[in-house]
């Protein structure tokens, strides 16, 4: 056999060998992608979970503070009332009893209503009550707030690997499937984190 074809038929071998690495290769950068995309899913889910929670508590918290305040000017009418009826009695001290025991008896009732609008936890009605809710909204509305950039992040990481990733099987480049890969678990921590908040991030 001469040079030429020993040469020629090494080259053909290395040929087949890379024809049979390449696709390989790309079978399993396919499979990579699909558990990507699968991540990318995941990722979306959540975000759309933050975003709806952030609107919710966000509504939920400002019928909340409306309803205290609501709740506050008319404890301040009821308390008011009371007051101006208290002077009438210092100023008419020499009332009819009848009249005297009606005015006392609605300045307890005022009075009775106005502690009630200050805290009634038989309803949760109250101001003090409504207050905690209003803080429990906004607590919930600030950690989905919080959680909401690490799903964005997330999902950018993950569409820029899943490009590179195509890239890679179009073109078998390895180095493209590597920094796909860095992108990927980059996402998939931040995913992980948008979930449990692990760590605080400096996000905006």
């Amino acid at each position: 056999m001469e040079a030429t074809e020993i040469a020629e038929t090494i080259h053909g071998e290395h040929e087949a060998h890379s024809a049979a690495a390449d696709a390989t290769f790309r079978k399993f950068t396919g499979i990579y992608l699909g558990i990507i995309a699968m991540l990318l899913a995941i990722t979306a889910l959540g975000g759309a979970h933050a975003t709806k929670t952030i609107v919710n508590a966000n509504i939920q918290a400002s019928d909340t503070y409306g309803f205290y305040q609501a709740r506050n000017i008319r404890q301040t009418a009821y308390q008011i009332a009371a007051e101006e009826l208290d002077t009438q009695l210092l100023a008419l001290p020499d009332m009819p009893e009848a009249a005297r025991a009606k005015i006392e008896d609605r300045v307890k009732r005022y009075r009775e209503r106005v502690d009630r609008y200050e805290s009634d936890p038989s309803t949760g009605d109250g101001k003090k009550e409504l207050l905690a809710k209003a803080k429990e909204f906004e607590a919930t509305r600030d950690r989905a707030a919080e959680r909401d950039p690490n799903f964005d992040c997330a999902e950018a990481l993950f569409q820029i690997a899943i490009v590179l990733g195509s890239v890679s099987i179009v073109a078998a480049s390895r180095p493209l499937i590597h920094l796909s890969g860095i992108l990927a678990v980059a996402g998939t921590l931040l995913m992980i984190n948008g979930y449990f908040l692990l760590v605080h991030l400096p996000f905006e």
